[in-house]
């Protein structure tokens, strides 16, 4: 979603994240090469810089979405399946507190909603009734693989405060939060849990530290996880969980580009030390 005249292009974190090249499809099939310039995997966004912006290119308009509430009618526009613009309405359903409804991405909050949300919709708008947008699609819970009304939207208050206020960058990691229960399981040291590593993006400043993406994915106690890549235990001292997350990125947002800062990894066993540089 094109958010600024000058190229700012908003999204789900999951979609673009880790990818080594990224493009953007404009209306009538142009596309456009973006790169990341911030992202926010724990609250499921990310935004994008164009190269350039199509001519006739016209950017959303966002809202407040604090006066949001539940029974509001709303609009998603994507492309469920590689339908695209497709368009579905449905209505708010739910709101939900950061780390509440989806414990590995704690620092968002979320729509719920009853708009049909399909493989393909991650990443697009959700409009209110008067053209402004309310919140950025990140996923919904199926147990069929379909859509069964339990959509999400991550607010785009919670966007705009994460990518546009606060100062954000971009790790090119993608993986996930290890439970208790996963990391007992994989023999982390007492007391320890993690971020297990799945993918690097080329380029990125966690391929520049040294980090290692995962070699397979495998069952963990009913779980797909990502297997054979780092575990990051700890960022500057922090233990890497849930509950740290917000410290984290506060800490790293707190010093100057340039800036040095030590991550505690779990590799092939042992336990050892990296650098890289705050961006």
């Amino acid at each position: 979603m094109l958010i600024s005249p000058d190229g700012k292009v908003m999204t789900a974190a999951h979609v673009v994240h880790a990818m080594d090249e990224i493009t953007v499809e404009f209306l009538g099939g142009e596309t456009v090469k973006a790169r990341v310039v911030a992202s926010e995997p724990a609250a499921d966004l990310s935004l994008l810089q164009l190269e350039r912006v199509p001519t006739g290119a016209k950017s959303s308009p966002l809202a407040n979405s604090d006066p949001v509430q539940v029974g509001d009618p709303v609009i998603i526009v994507g492309a469920p399946y590689g339908l695209s613009y497709s368009l579905s309405d449905g209505l708010i359903s739910a709101r939900w507190k950061p780390n509440t409804v989806y414990k590995t991405m704690p620092l968002a909050e979320f729509f719920q909603t009853t708009a049909t949300i399909n493989t393909g919709n991650s990443g697009g708008p959700m409009f209110a009734m008067n053209g402004e947008v309310i919140g950025i699609v990140s996923h919904n819970i199926s147990k069929s693989g379909g859509s069964e009304g339990l959509g999400f939207v991550v607010t785009i208050n919670t966007a705009k405060k994460l990518l546009l206020e606060k100062r954000s960058f971009w790790s090119g990691l993608e993986g996930q939060l290890l439970t208790d229960q996963q990391a007992d399981l994989l023999n982390l040291p007492p007391g320890s849990t993690g971020f297990m590593v799945k993918t690097v993006a080329r380029g990125s400043p966690a391929e520049a530290m040294g980090l290692r993406g995962a070699t397979m994915i495998a069952n963990l106690g009913g779980d797909q996880v990502p297997l054979g890549g780092d575990i990051i235990l700890a960022v500057e001292g922090l233990k890497a969980e849930a509950a740290n997350l917000t410290k984290i990125r506060d800490l790293l947002a707190s010093k100057p580009a340039g800036s040095p800062f030590k991550v505690t990894v779990l590799r092939a066993g042992k336990v050892l030390d990296v650098t890289g540089k705050v961006q």
